[in-house]
């Protein structure tokens, strides 16, 4: 049984659309150009912010969507291009949290509402720009560093595999070495 009025129920669902292409967009980053700093890390945090929100759903009783994204999300030429795009996703990721934040009163809503919003624009944004004023060619590969916090998870054989509640499992698979 959930009280959300409409438009509540409308935010928490661009909300976690706008995560779940995220999360698929840079999945399909690290396919293509293999494990490279700051995707990794980034889609790690998605993960999170996917999980969540997927609280506050189940909080209020509301189904939980499938990710549509799977197979559909922009691919890029370069990592370069991938990064300047991160940017531009991420900005657009502030101004959409603004927008929703207007959307409800409720506090539990508020602050994960809130907390996304920051991650994206202290963290996120931070590591794209980085990203996108590196030289062409100049690393950016590496695990990078993991943190778990909050999150079901498990690693097995070139897998990650993220647990939501009455969810289907996202899975991240390494990409196969090539010569």
């Amino acid at each position: 049984m959930n009280d959300l009025s409409e438009t509540e129920i409308r935010a928490l669902n661009e909300a976690l659309d706008d995560e779940y292409r995220s999360w698929t967009t840079y999945g399909q980053v690290l396919a293509d150009f293999g494990e490279v700093s700051p995707f990794s890390n980034i889609r790690e945090a998605e993960a999170r912010h996917i999980e969540a929100l997927c609280t506050l759903f189940a909080r209020y009783g509301l189904p939980i969507p499938e990710n549509p994204w799977s197979g559909k999300v922009a691919r890029y030429t370069s990592l370069q291009e991938a990064c300047e795009a991160g940017v531009a996703a991420e900005i657009a990721n502030g101004e959409m949290y603004e927008r929703l934040l207007g959307a409800t009163q409720r506090p539990d809503i508020l602050t994960v509402l809130r907390n996304l919003q920051e991650a994206s624009q202290q963290r996120h944004l931070a590591a794209f720009q980085r990203c996108a004023q590196r030289p062409a060619g100049s690393g950016g590969r590496g695990a990078g560093r993991h943190r778990g916090e909050g999150v079901d998870h498990e690693r097995h054989r070139g897998e990650r595999r993220w647990h939501f509640p009455g969810h289907q499992a996202l899975v991240v698979r390494k990409p196969a070495a090539t010569d």
